[in-house]
């Protein structure tokens, strides 16, 4: 996902994406232990959309202060 992306989400729909995210990470670090797939690049780039949307998560409950 790109910020821009991120940044147009409602509160629900981080929600929605954040967990989204988290069970495709968690489905392919189990296909990467049982040798069905190679996509060591995709959970990386998994884990960059974590951070970002959790980086908003942050900056919106801030400005809400």
């Amino acid at each position: 996902m790109k910020p821009s992306e991120i940044r147009e989400l409602n509160d629900e729909g981080l929600n929605t994406a954040l967990e989204e995210t988290r069970r495709e990470i968690f489905n392919l670090r189990r296909q990467l232990q049982t040798g069905q797939s190679n996509a060591t690049a995709r959970i990386r780039l998994l884990r960059k959309d974590i951070a970002r949307i959790e980086t908003e998560k942050t900056a919106r409950a801030k400005r809400a202060e």
